[in-house]
């Protein structure tokens, strides 16, 4: 029996190999994708400030950052959408109303049943609200299934999640981030991550993703630590 743990482009994956030697040699192969939780975001965080002045100047100043996780499904992609371009404060609020109008529990058909006037008067405009009724649709006649996602890589959670209207890379990183938990993921076109990455290297320009992808490969297979530390940084020297 043999253990062991690897990274690959997407993912870190813990593995098992059984090996059988009676004529036949059968290997079986059991993968569990990695998550971060309190204790390895620590340790993660700690591995990338021997690699990083920054990163660990941002932690010796403020501390370990949370680890701001939300329970995968529905109602946590609905908020996701809504964060798109807009304030956390003012997505915040537009959830809020969602859920006073079902009770609190704000499921795909509750959702499709909503009137124009309804979700206008919480604060949607005309396109995140096509947005959440394409994805409360595709839900409810089992063209897409959140739950199928936590046993998929991070690619093809992405390729899963981008398929949808409304939904483009940063949402997906957001979900694949903060829902699912994965280590490795770099939010493209977070504009909070870029502004504090541009301050803390000393750079006269937020860096494009690509760039931002470059700067940050010796954080590889933690950037979701990294990503969080940013986050840390920008909150906290704001107040």
């Amino acid at each position: 029996m043999i253990f062991g743990i690897f990274s690959n482009r997407d993912c870190l994956i813990s593995f098992k190999v059984v090996l059988k030697t009676n004529q036949v040699l059968t290997c079986l192969i059991v993968a569990m994708i990695i998550k971060l939780d309190e204790d390895t975001l620590k340790k993660a965080c700690t591995l990338l400030a021997a690699r990083d002045s920054a990163l660990a100047g941002v932690l010796e100043q403020y501390g370990f950052p949370p680890l701001w996780a939300r329970p995968p499904g529905f109602s946590t992609l609905v908020h996701i959408i809504l964060e798109q371009q807009v304030s956390l404060a003012s997505a915040n609020a537009a959830f809020a109303r969602l859920c006073a109008y079902s009770d609190g529990l704000l499921t795909p058909a509750g959702l499709l049943e909503f009137s124009d006037e309804m979700l206008q008067t919480a604060g949607l405009s005309r396109q995140k609200m096509r947005y959440i009724r394409h994805l409360s649709e595709v839900i409810v006649q089992g063209e897409f299934h959140l739950e199928e996602l936590e046993a998929l890589s991070d690619e093809a959670v992405r390729q899963r999640m981008t398929q949808l209207k409304g939904i483009g890379n940063w949402t997906a990183d957001i979900y694949l981030s903060e829902c699912l938990l994965r280590p490795d993921i770099l939010p493209q076109g977070d504009i909070a991550m870029q502004e504090a990455f541009r301050v803390l290297k000393n750079l006269s320009a937020r860096p494009d993703h690509d760039h931002f992808v470059q700067g940050t490969a010796h954080w590889r297979p933690w950037r979701s630590a990294g990503t969080r530390i940013l986050w840390h940084y920008y909150l906290s020297a704001r107040r």
